[in-house]
């Protein structure tokens, strides 16, 4: 009987090909995050407009770029765009009295779009660059050229265009969405980044501990969460000017127990399974069992709901400025001009109420294409830590 030989199978050295077995988590969950082009294409619209909203002060500004008077050059937008919240203007004050650049007459703020017409009559050599869109978002029907109820697309005595019209008070409706773009959008991260900073690590002490420490904290957000936020709000409003830094407080106080809830139950479940138990049976630190761990494995639920957070807290700043108990006035809001809107709808000034639904509509979808995206991106299903 002939002996069958049997050949092994050769083996090869050479280097796999597959991209995506080279490929960390991380990247494999951002090239899908890319691929998913609707979201990626929306945090690229979304991120792009965010960083040019904290240039406006010289793209959508009522005070000039540069005015050049008598040998003499000034830059009052460009000490606009200095303006930090909690530290004030770096570069002094943006107020020129309409006197020291030739306004005779004017002790007030300088009307800088009349000062360009006058240089340009004068022929003497003076000048004035404005913005590209030279109307402020808190201008109204005290400077010359603003008037009530102007339609989208008009054009002022002088020729100037107003792209989307202006509201009971003159204030030009572009410039103020622009401006409450920004805001709305620093206020939804700002809470939704504060509410992760305390929820995270609340939730994942009461889950990995629990017991006593854990029974206290569900009693104590229990009480917390029964609290009627309206109604606090309305309180703090009566007592104190509400300021964007109040609002964000007074949100995040609430804002953090959902999150807090989230990790609690992320980190019950990952301190049951077998990783845990061997770093525990070899002596690792608790602190490196929490963060290096248990924690990796417990944050895609929580970065999944991000964005979704975002669309919340958006929401919240115009629901109260809606009802009058959000940002003082003049502060550019999409909630105020909403409220103004509807009540001036019946008088046929349409475009109050849909210019602001229509950005605050365009914006959410924006974001909640991006939390879909990322859901999809994080789901456990497609990369898991434990395959």
């Amino acid at each position: 009987m002939a002996e069958v030989h049997t050949r092994p199978p050769e083996q090869s050295n050479a280097p796999q090909s597959s991209s995506e077995e080279i490929l960390s988590i991380q990247q494999r969950r951002w090239r899908k995050f890319r691929s998913l082009k609707r979201g990626y294409y929306s945090l690229l619209v979304l991120l792009a407009a965010y960083i040019v909203s904290f240039f406006l002060p010289l793209l959508v500004n009522n005070r000039a770029l540069v005015v050049h008077y008598n040998g003499k050059t000034y830059f009052p937008a460009v000490r606009d765009l200095l303006d930090l919240p909690l530290v004030g203007q770096l570069g002094g004050t943006p107020f020129i009295a309409g006197e020291e650049l030739g306004q005779m007459g004017n002790k007030s703020e300088c009307n800088y779009r009349a000062l360009k017409r006058q240089y340009e009559q004068e022929g003497k050599g003076n000048y004035v660059i404005m913005p590209p869109y030279p109307f402020g978002p808190i201008e109204d029907i005290s400077v010359e050229g603003n008037e009530p109820f102007m339609p989208p697309l008009s054009r002022t005595a002088f020729g100037e265009l107003r792209l989307f019209g202006t509201d009971d008070r003159g204030r030009d409706v572009f410039a103020r969405m622009a401006y409450g773009f920004q805001i709305s959008f620093s206020f939804a991260l700002l809470v939704s980044m504060l509410s992760y900073l305390i929820g995270v690590p609340l939730g994942a002490l009461m889950g990995y501990f629990g017991r006593w420490f854990d029974l206290l904290m569900q009693r104590f957000m229990e009480i917390w969460g029964s609290l009627p936020f309206l109604f606090l709000i309305i309180i703090v409003v009566s007592i104190v000017r509400p300021s964007f830094f109040v609002l964000v407080l007074l949100l995040v106080i609430f804002s953090w127990l959902g999150i807090a809830q989230q990790m609690r139950a992320q980190f019950y479940r990952e301190k049951t399974r077998d990783y845990t138990a061997a770093a525990i049976s070899i002596g690792v630190p608790t602190w490196r069992i929490l963060l290096r761990h248990i924690l990796p494995n417990s944050l895609v639920p929580i970065i999944t709901f991000y964005p979704f957070a975002v669309v919340g807290d958006i929401g919240a700043l115009v629901s109260l400025d809606f009802l009058g108990f959000g940002l003082a006035p003049p502060t550019p809001s999409w909630g105020e001009m909403v409220s103004i809107g509807m009540d001036n709808l019946t008088n046929g000034y349409w475009w109050l109420v849909l210019v602001p639904l229509g950005a605050l509509f365009v914006t959410l979808m924006l974001v909640v294409f991006i939390g879909e995206a990322v859901r999809e991106a994080f789901d456990p299903k497609t990369f898991s830590r434990l395959r």
